[in-house]
């Protein structure tokens, strides 16, 4: 990725800090209101209706492709490898925002 301008920067970076707080915000409301993450609970909660289903699939299903796309991003290094876990224990709207930030940025040795 090219160097990208300050205020593109500046957008993708607000965009990880809401892709981390946004969806925290509702996975703890989710705990608090005595959710689980044992897997049967977690997906079932997950696949509950058809539109959960689509949205559950529609995440999992882009967290894939972006991990696809970190893997093969060898220009970006050894750190690329933070974005996969992020992705998958953190939120793919914070990974992905923060990986576009990082490599939109000076390039690192």
């Amino acid at each position: 990725m090219n160097k990208t301008s300050t205020p593109v920067r500046a957008m993708l970076l607000l965009l990880a800090v809401l892709g981390l707080a946004l969806p925290w915000w509702f996975n703890l409301r989710y705990l608090a209101g005595g959710g689980s993450l044992a897997p049967g609970a977690f997906f079932g909660a997950a696949f509950a209706n058809p539109l959960t289903t689509a949205i559950t699939l529609d995440v999992y299903l882009s967290a894939a492709a972006f991990c696809f796309g970190v893997a093969r991003d060898d220009q970006a290094g050894a750190r690329r490898w933070w974005f996969v876990p992020l992705t998958f224990g953190v939120a793919l709207s914070f990974a992905l925002s923060l990986y576009l930030w990082w490599r939109s940025g000076p390039r690192q040795p």
